[in-house]
């Protein structure tokens, strides 16, 4: 680990754990970054010192669940959204800690917007999230008798465009 997890204050320290222990990641590094950003620590050097206290605090964190991904638990989420769920459908999206990862979102009529309906990672072995975020969103749209939308399932690309989902 760096020299940057002794520079933070024991109440920090703390504060830092307690998040990583409930596998709230994104917290635990604005606290770390808002600590020593005076000392110009970076977003990315933030980041690896959350890393390195996940190896350190090792099995006892307490890491979420996935989103679930079978359709009742989809269309549930789909049905709770204010208004009609016009489409389904997936983007790209990515980050340093996670690499690329898919939203499944609900395209919403009215009032218009849109729901996130779940959250899709890379597994261990098995699909990419990709394939499974596909398959997932397919299947819903089927079932709620929607139009179903994800532009580059087999490569990851955040700069797709947006918009209604095309009727197949």
């Amino acid at each position: 680990m760096s020299g940057w997890w002794d520079y933070l204050e024991e109440q920090t320290r703390q504060e830092v754990d307690a998040s990583v222990l409930g596998d709230r990641r994104m917290t635990a590094v604005r606290a770390v970054w808002e600590a020593l950003r005076p000392m110009d620590l970076g977003l990315r050097e933030a980041e690896q010192v959350v890393h390195a206290r996940y190896a350190a605090l090792g099995d006892r964190v307490r890491y979420s669940r996935p989103d679930p991904l079978d359709v009742p638990s989809l269309a549930a989420r789909a049905t709770a959204f204010p208004g009609r769920v016009a489409g389904v459908e997936a983007l790209w999206d990515g980050d340093t800690v996670h690499d690329w990862f898919v939203l499944l979102v609900a395209v919403l009529e009215r009032p218009a917007g849109e729901g996130h309906l779940a959250t899709v990672h890379r597994g261990p072995g098995g699909p990419g999230p990709g394939t499974v975020a596909a398959g997932a969103g397919r299947a819903l749209a089927d079932h709620l008798g929607v139009p179903f939308r994800f532009d580059s399932p087999d490569v990851p690309d955040d700069g797709s465009p947006r918009g209604r989902p095309r009727v197949p």
